[in-house]
């Protein structure tokens, strides 16, 4: 069987005994980042054999783990952080098990855009998440602009090399809409940053770490002000 486990996106108490349990009895642990994992689950003091599966081999990979799963081999599928499949190649992996006839089932947990989703203060009962954008400006202005008038709070993930170019360019297609910036999210500097757009940018600090969720208001929101 094929199971997705959710692993803590930064406070290691996140974790689910269900999820333990899982990465513990596998035969083997896929993921991103073999470091990363192994991190994990050293931690837990669990020892499985990691394969390594990523965006530049899944393809390779994929045909690999399936026919392990066709041997009847367990096959714990994780992402560096969070939900597997969300913004990861996990789908591909997860398309091929089910056209295997292979059963697959999931581990949930935390997840980096749900929790900025809560902590936004902006509406939460219809929103739209982009994952990442493009890297090149011209690009990244036509996959925002695909969203510029749409009614739900949109979300995106971005690093902290490309969230000034991010959000200038946001600015340039949305406006000044309200926002909320999210990073270290359940660690013990969190932050989330919430006004408008322009505000957001300007006050970035001059040095950023950490992985980004940014959320912006929707059209319609923006109507109700």
């Amino acid at each position: 069987m094929l199971y997705l486990v959710a692993t803590p996106i930064g406070n290691l108490s996140d974790i689910s005994q269900r999820a333990l349990q899982t990465l513990g009895d596998a035969d083997y642990v896929a993921g991103e980042d073999t470091r990363k994992t192994g991190r994990l689950l050293a931690h837990f003091e669990i020892k499985r054999p990691q394969i390594s599966f990523h965006e530049h081999n899944k393809l390779r990979v994929t045909e690999k783990i399936v026919k392990l799963l066709e041997q009847g081999k367990d096959v714990a599928l994780v992402t560096s952080a969070g939900t597997p499949g969300i913004s990861d190649p996990g789908f591909v992996l997860v398309r091929a098990a089910l056209e295997a006839d292979i059963e697959v089932t999931m581990i949930p947990g935390p997840t980096a855009f749900v929790a900025a989703l809560v902590l936004s203060g902006l509406p939460v009962h219809g929103f739209t998440f982009r994952g990442f954008a493009p890297r090149k400006t011209g690009r990244r202005k036509s996959f925002l602009a695909v969203d510029k008038h749409s009614p739900h709070s949109l979300y995106f993930y971005d690093s902290p090399h490309r969230l000034r170019a991010f959000l200038t360019d946001a600015i340039e297609v949305f406006g000044d809409r309200r926002a909320a910036l999210a990073k270290e999210l359940t660690k013990m500097f969190e932050s989330v940053k919430r006004g408008r757009l322009p505000e957001l940018l300007a006050g970035l600090d001059e040095k950023l770490k950490g992985e980004y969720v940014v959320v912006i208001a929707g059209n319609q929101d923006e109507r109700s002000d």
